[in-house]
């Protein structure tokens, strides 16, 4: 059965005036109960972060246990993929909404949750576009916690050293860009392409400045396809790009934190990485600051001619659903975590970024966050990634073509047609 798209118009909505959760603090619940959590923060900030929540919530609520479990990305897609196919999902986990949790409610695997978000008016206290990224059908899944967009992050220093002089604003200057930096001896681009997603952002982002929102929702409902011209321009350009040699050694094997502990610690001058970047990077860094003042962010440039608008951005939310027989205490935990005072919190440390809760915006101070946010707010089309977006089944095919570009064993026409045979016959159903 086909899933109802949700197009994601976040707005100035971001920047909501402060709702705060009704005045009960932490509603205790009333059962003896323990709370299997699986998350993907492997690195502080957000590992600390989410742990002393645990930490304060079973404190208050000592009837309550909460088990962690920290996955890496792309080890959590694999395993929850397996645990799902078993029926046996964990109580609460790590969700970007979209497609895939749309698959798991139509199973009946995960727990809906339209109730408890009435209750008290909770629900009014997220960002309604965010939110609705867990909601098909009416229905409620999951409740996000942090919401952004992908973009390009930079080393200023590398930048001055190539003589550039100014951020690229559309593909030919950062083509240039790219030039500049080779022949300055600095790598230009660093890419986890190991863990195949980071790569997929290269290629959706150019079909979303080929295509805009037009080109993914004829493909998306059937009306075009995948193999259309945005599509296989997007592969076209990619390629361009890999045939330049731009990025570190080893590109194809490594791992997002192996991409992003280069860039961290002075090498490669950019990557496309969504907004978690920072907080991700400075964990991984000798120094424990990351680049400092010397990392910078501009968003991903625009295409001449592409029917694209320059500020639509791809991007998506954190978030937590939860599994058909999750007890009470997960999702009163889960409201206790989106609290203005736990989402504020988390905003000024660099863990939710941005956060979901109206209001906690007021706790981000850094200045590529604060440009994350004005991005966000200024772009008419959001579109989810395509690997959560699209049925599970497409999204492994997405990322499984589109790293043949990277490796050169597939042309741009072959990577859209992969990708069409698999949407054609999942979203036919």
């Amino acid at each position: 059965m086909r899933t109802t798209r949700r197009n994601v118009i976040l707005g100035s909505s971001a920047a909501a005036a402060a709702l705060a959760l009704p005045g009960k603090g932490i509603v205790r619940a009333q059962d003896t109960a323990t709370v299997e959590w699986w998350h993907i923060s492997q690195n502080d900030p957000g590992k600390s972060a989410f742990q002393k929540a645990a930490d304060d919530y079973m404190a208050a609520n000592p009837n309550v246990k909460i088990n962690i479990t920290i996955l890496e990305n792309q080890a959590f897609k694999d395993k929850l993929t397996t645990v799902m196919q078993s029926g046996d999902a964990p109580d609460m986990f790590q969700s970007w909404g979209g497609g895939v949790l749309y698959q798991y409610a139509a199973a009946g695997l995960v727990r809906d949750i339209t109730a408890d978000l009435a209750t008290d008016g909770w629900g009014d206290t997220i960002n309604a576009a965010a939110l609705g990224l867990y909601a098909n059908e009416g229905k409620n899944y999951g409740v996000p916690w942090a919401m952004g967009i992908v973009g390009m992050w930079y080393n200023k220093a590398h930048f001055a050293t190539a003589g550039i002089t100014a951020t690229p604003t559309n593909w030919t200057e950062l083509l240039a860009a790219v030039d500049a930096l080779k022949a300055a001896d600095i790598v230009p681009i660093s890419v986890g392409e190991g863990d195949k997603w980071p790569g997929h952002f290269w290629w959706v982002y150019l079909a979303i400045r080929n295509g805009g929102k037009a080109a993914f929702d004829a493909a998306y409902t059937r009306a075009g396809k995948f193999t259309d011209e945005p599509f296989v321009k997007a592969g076209t350009m990619l390629k361009e790009l890999v045939d330049k040699e731009p990025f570190q050694e080893g590109f194809l094997a490594a791992t997002y934190n192996d991409a992003d502990t280069l860039m961290a610690n002075g090498g490669p001058a950019m990557t496309l990485m969504g907004q978690w970047a920072p907080g991700n990077q400075k964990s991984l860094s000798e120094n424990g600051e990351g680049l400092g003042d010397d990392l910078g962010f501009f968003t991903f440039p625009m295409v001449d001619g592409g029917a694209g608008a320059p500020e639509d951005v791809l991007g998506g939310c954190d978030g937590f659903a939860f599994g058909a027989n999750a007890p009470d205490a997960a999702v009163d935990f889960a409201r206790y975590l989106l609290s203005k005072d736990v989402e504020t919190g988390w905003a000024s440390e660099g863990v939710a970024v941005l956060p979901t809760v109206n209001g906690a915006e007021e706790g981000i101070t850094d200045p590529n966050l604060i440009a994350v946010g004005e991005s966000l707010k200024a772009s008419q089309y959001m579109q989810l990634y395509y690997d959560q977006f699209l049925p599970p089944a497409v999204g492994a095919v997405v990322n499984d073509a589109v790293q043949g570009i990277f490796a050169g064993t597939a042309t741009p026409e072959e990577v859209a047609q992969m990708i069409e045979d698999s949407a054609a016959s999942e979203l036919a159903q």
